[in-house]
């Protein structure tokens, strides 16, 4: 990770505004009630000629540390040990709070570089606010307002001096890095999807190996669809942890229902959406419709029980969940459930091989000849039916696309194949390719007459 820069703040003071101000588009949900932020997130930042990590942090509310809040604000605290450079924001409209001297009392201690900011310094309003800022002691303040851009040339310029030798250190490292560096395979997009409270922040926590993610036994703590950067058997991860997925029409908070859009947006541009479901309970009907998105979308799925250390018959769990699978998942037949337990580590150390055997079905390529091998085969054993009347005739077929395999059925006459011969081809080649659980995609299209001119 690049020169680390952690934005710290009470809370509703225009952080998450910042960030995605910094990042240069809107990574982080942002809403005028105070505390929506809870995990740190991360996005490279390359503010003129300063290019660094920003870090989003919850707000600082000195909570108790077995609460939520406690929770919420241990994160921050691990987020600040990491940082080189600490951006403390204050609202200049709102003034200081002892909350604020609170928290510029501890980076003062923890001897890290801190840039002070007064946000919402436009209009002249918050004018008495920066100028009480400096009784903080941190020095003087950057005034800025995050929600129009101003003042972001000389927070560039309080960022540099505050981070000059790690600027220079970090620049030396790079060059000798680069000239070392090869590319390696392309870094896997793995979103952890699923309903509420079926652990999926702490299947995160348990594959990068530390509390990463805030967890604890309320349902939607998760909000923002939270990327991290992670390698496995080197391997480049970019691990996304996911707000929890409720039936729509349950859906009656303005928050909630813009952490569902954010988690739709991870899976439209993940690579591998690992679906967790909750093995104390079973396959529920909200976790057949995120199956559906993930299909719909084209990724590759990984279905994922967690809890396993809970489920008292395991055979008759795999039983029950193959027979789902097969009569409400027909597009991703062949789907197989990974069985783990977050909580106890039990099955996380194979998951990932899992992940990665997930993406490589999803990128095969199959050879034309051995498809039409196939294809003729298919035929013979079942002949398309007829359509409008007339009859149906398969000439050949090629693969034109992978991520997902897609596949061109060249025939005498352009028209919609039936659903069920669909099925039945994409059944066939799950079968004999290995793509099972893999979502398919065919387009039938016509040969080229030579005669037509």
């Amino acid at each position: 990770m690049s020169l680390p820069v952690v934005i710290v703040g009470r809370p509703n003071v225009g952080k998450s505004t910042l960030f995605n101000r910094l990042a240069g588009r809107p990574l982080a949900i942002v809403d005028d009630s105070p505390g929506v932020t809870r995990d740190r997130r991360e996005a490279a930042v390359q503010l003129g000629d300063l290019a660094f990590t920003a870090v989003d942090t919850a707000g600082f509310e000195g909570a108790a540390a077995d609460t939520l809040a406690g929770r919420i604000q241990a994160q921050t605290e691990r987020a600040v040990a990491t940082a080189k450079v600490v951006l403390m924001l204050i609202d200049a409209r709102a003034g200081i709070s002892p909350l604020d001297h609170e928290l510029a009392d501890i980076l003062r201690r923890a001897g890290l570089p801190v840039v002070l900011a007064a946000n919402k310094y436009d209009g002249g309003a918050g004018e008495a606010g920066l100028l009480e800022s400096y009784g903080l002691g941190l020095g003087e303040p950057v005034p800025l307002s995050a929600a129009h851009g101003e003042g972001l040339h000389l927070l560039l310029e309080a960022l540099k001096d505050a981070a000059a030798g790690e600027i220079e250190q970090a620049a030396e490292a790079g060059v000798t890095a680069a000239r070392g560096a090869e590319p390696g395979p392309k870094q896997i997009q793995l979103a952890i999807i699923g309903r509420p409270n079926v652990g999926k922040s702490s299947l995160v926590n348990a594959l990068v190996g530390e509390e990463r993610m805030i967890t604890g036994p309320e349902a939607g703590i998760t909000r923002d669809a939270v990327p991290i950067a992670w390698s496995y058997a080197g391997r480049a991860i970019r691990l996304i942890d996911t707000a929890g997925l409720r039936r729509q029409a349950r859906v009656d908070d303005r928050l909630e229902a813009l952490a569902a859009a954010d988690t739709r947006r991870a899976i439209r541009f993940a690579h591998v959406c690992a679906i967790v479901i909750d093995g104390s309970v079973g396959l529920e009907k909200q976790d057949l419709t995120i199956a559906r998105w993930v299909s719909e979308e084209g990724r590759a799925p990984l279905l994922v029980v967690n809890k396993a250390d809970l489920i008292d018959d395991r055979r008759a769990s795999a039983a029950d969940l193959a027979r789902r699978i097969q009569t409400s998942l027909a597009q991703l037949r062949g789907l197989k459930p990974a069985y783990v337990s977050a909580l106890t580590g039990a099955g996380v150390g194979g998951l990932m091989a899992r992940v990665l055997e997930a993406y490589e079905s999803w990128g095969q390529h199959i050879g034309t000849g051995p498809l039409n091998r196939w294809l003729k085969e298919m035929s013979g054993k079942q002949a398309p039916p007829m359509v409008g009347g007339r009859p149906f005739k398969l000439r050949y077929i090629a693969q034109v696309s992978t991520r997902p395999p897609t596949f061109a059925v060249f025939a005498n006459r352009v028209a919609p194949l039936p659903e069920s011969y669909l099925r039945f081809l994409a059944n066939g080649l799950r079968d004999r390719f290995g793509l099972g659980g893999v979502p398919l995609r065919f387009v039938v299209r016509q040969p080229r007459n030579p005669y037509a001119d």
